[in-house]
């Protein structure tokens, strides 16, 4: 393992401050499963209060460069795993066609927690079913690249939701890719309290319009329904080729909502998930068309 800082603490056992990815993944090759990355932290401590034991070591990776950094490109967008919703929303600000994505990392959780909260860990964090930002990559149709101390593959976000509970221990991921295209993009959620809260839905939204607004091409992705993001395959094809009108949109949501399995939780019911999205489908529909 490659010289780096160690910090002990009696809560977590060691604290390893990675000096570069390489050292960083030799670290949790080395740890195997008694070891996990450590970036924001946001999730990892409140384990206790979901009664979650933490891991003996962790490695922090805050402070590897190419993990913090978000590059922007003619064709594409690479944003570092390590890149806070803060950072995130910052750098797309000026960017029309990433709207989904700069309002999903803007407005998650609080001022706080976006201040520290990560890309990476938002996407890794397999017991989190509400992050804003999983459906927003998906609408965008976003790859991730995932490395080890041996080797890296990149994979489309949808593959990478599907396979991480299966990941062995040692691979991390390090960064996302995010293909750039003119589209229109809007993202629309229903938080528990107006205060900034978890969302009860999400709707984020990117669609391709003709000028008399007929719809080319469509991705639409629901987050915090269900336990996983996915995309809403059938309202996909509903919608192409017909004009994209707000209130015909939420109507045909409103007929295909029941394909949905909401997911109970103590702060709101699975019916109430699954019965908000034809409002949010319609206003994701009318803040692309404005844009």
């Amino acid at each position: 393992m490659t010289a780096g800082s160690q910090v002990q603490d009696d809560r977590t056992g060691s604290i390893y401050v990675a000096p570069s990815l390489s050292a960083a993944l030799d670290a949790l090759a080395d740890y195997g499963p008694a070891g996990a990355p450590f970036a924001g932290g946001t999730w990892i401590m409140r384990s206790p209060i979901r009664h979650e034991p933490l891991r003996p070591h962790y490695v922090a990776i805050g402070k590897i460069p190419e993990l913090s950094a978000i590059r922007i490109g003619k064709d594409a967008i690479e944003i570092g795993a390590a890149v806070t919703h803060a950072a995130l929303a910052a750098a797309l600000a000026g960017l029309p066609e990433f709207a989904v994505l700069a309002a999903a990392a803007g407005s998650s959780a609080n001022p706080a927690v976006r201040a520290l909260a990560t890309i990476g860990g938002n996407l890794s964090a397999l017991d989190f079913y509400a992050a804003d930002c999983m459906p927003a990559l998906l609408c965008l149709d976003a790859a991730v690249e995932i490395a080890s101390r041996d080797a890296s593959e990149r994979m489309s976000l949808a593959d990478f939701l599907k396979r991480r509970s299966t990941f062995q221990p040692g691979r991390l991921l390090t960064r996302i890719i995010v293909p750039r295209t003119e589209r229109k993009t809007a993202h629309a959620r229903l938080p528990l309290r107006k205060s900034g809260d978890y969302p009860v839905a999400i709707v984020s939204l990117s669609v391709n319009v003709d000028t008399a607004s007929h719809v080319q091409a469509v991705r639409i992705a629901i987050g915090s329904v269900e336990q996983t993001p996915r995309r809403w395959g059938r309202l996909e094809a509903a919608l192409l080729g017909a004009v994209l009108d707000p209130a015909r949109v939420a109507d045909i949501a409103a007929e295909l909502a029941a394909e949905f399995t909401g997911r109970d939780s103590v702060e709101v019911p699975a019916w109430y998930r699954v019965s908000v999205l034809p409002s949010l489908v319609r206003r994701a529909a009318a803040t692309a068309l404005a844009n």
